[in-house]
């Protein structure tokens, strides 16, 4: 997590101002939620791992799952995750995307299909990540379906 934020370590100690950003930085990257997924329906999803600057040699990583019925692209969900981690001072890279059907009521998900733009996401991690935030889910994967 420390080489995430080398820069504004480096800023730091040229100037006061700069170990306030390096504590902005690494909250922001800590409070982004590993997963954020509309609250039922059948939508697209995509796979984006967020990670430090380029200039930093050895960055720490998350990946986060992202799904929105509003989204008409796959890019569409990706530019908004975009746009939180310029603001942030953090990288992005969309992995590949696919479908979420999710029933709340039967406590249901179901991981599928790929995108036209970024290809199809890894599924199982996919559904790894959804666990954390819907623990008491049965999430189902396939590579079926579009």
């Amino acid at each position: 997590m420390q080489c995430v934020f080398k820069n504004l370590l480096k800023s730091a100690v040229a100037r006061p101002s700069g170990i306030r950003s390096l504590k902005m930085a690494s909250r922001a990257f800590d409070s982004i939620p590993l997963v954020d997924v509309d609250k039922k329906g059948i939508f697209k999803y995509v796979l984006i791992k967020i990670y430090g600057n380029e200039d930093c040699a050895e960055t720490s990583e998350k990946l986060v799952v992202r799904g929105y019925s509003d989204c008409k692209f796959h890019s569409d969900i990706y530019e908004r995750m975009m746009e939180i981690c310029k603001k942030n001072g953090l990288d992005s890279q969309c992995l590949g995307g696919g479908r979420i059907e999710h029933d709340p009521e039967k406590k249901y998900m179901k991981v599928y299909g790929f995108s036209q733009g970024f290809g199809k996401a890894d599924h199982v991690e996919s559904k790894r990540i959804l666990q954390t935030k819907y623990k008491d889910y049965e999430i189902e994967t396939t590579d079926e379906g579009y």
